[in-house]
């Protein structure tokens, strides 16, 4: 049997599961199975890949992507240069890393624009490892870009900047949250944003995919804009992981 799974803690509201369960039977992929493996400490990755008998792969969610470099073999030149990894391939005693929220978030931000013209400049909400991932779309796709973050680092910019001037938030058109707010349940908060000043012509994307509309979204919404959450990126990085263990 290979065996497959998602590593990271807590993983309650895991997605990953689900997908490849569901995947495994409409396919009938009957080799194969997908479990959760939550660890309380990146630590315990070595004894994991060890103790688990024909696992071939694993995804890796919050808080690992980062953390999880330091177990691996190999690292795609890509996964490297963005500082992340959601994605592990076992070769024999062989740990190789790749980042395909990446990948996933690229072939899903090309679609949601569709035939209209693709934004020059983005506000990427939050540092964590899924901004890292959504910058090197943007920089593969010439897209100008500026993160904000309640505490900024050099060079990025803290949410009242957005209030207190306001051109930046009005000219920029696409606004990607990569943050955890407004994800179930606590469903009601979203990034403190200048909404007021949304317009048609802006495009929201929330990497959030539970629930299927968020209060960001619900903003988006209200002021006509476009308007996009997480789950075709969701399942773009899990196939794109697919591909890779096989």
């Amino acid at each position: 049997m290979k065996r497959f799974g998602l590593i990271g803690y807590p993983l309650g509201h895991s997605f990953s599961k689900k997908y490849f369960t569901h995947k495994f039977e409409k396919e009938q992929i009957t080799d194969c199975e997908y479990e959760l493996y939550p660890l309380d400490s990146i630590d315990e990755l070595p004894e994991l890949v060890k103790s688990v008998k024909g696992l071939k792969g694993l995804n890796v969610t919050i808080p690992y992507k980062e953390q999880v470099l330091k177990f691996l073999d190999e690292v795609d030149p890509k996964a490297e240069s963005i500082g992340a990894v959601n994605c592990i391939k076992i070769q024999g005693k062989k740990l190789i890393g790749f980042n395909t929220d990446y990948i996933g978030f690229k072939e899903s931000l090309i679609k949601f624009v569709g035939p209209n013209p693709m934004p020059d400049k983005a506000l990427i909400l939050g540092t964590g490892g899924a901004s890292k991932a959504v910058k090197a779309a943007l920089e593969d796709l010439s897209i100008e870009h500026q993160f904000i973050s309640r505490n900024p680092a050099e060079g990025q910019l803290n949410y009242e900047h957005l209030h207190s001037e306001p051109s930046l938030f009005k000219t920029t058109r696409l606004i990607i949250n990569t943050t955890p707010l407004g994800m179930a349940p606590a469903t009601e908060s979203l990034p403190d944003l200048p909404y007021h000043l949304l317009t048609e012509q802006h495009y929201l994307y929330d990497l959030v995919y539970n629930p299927l509309e968020t209060a960001f979204m619900q903003k988006g919404i209200d002021a006509k804009c476009w308007v996009k959450n997480g789950l075709e990126m969701l399942y773009g990085q899990a196939e794109a992981a697919w591909k890779i263990w096989n």
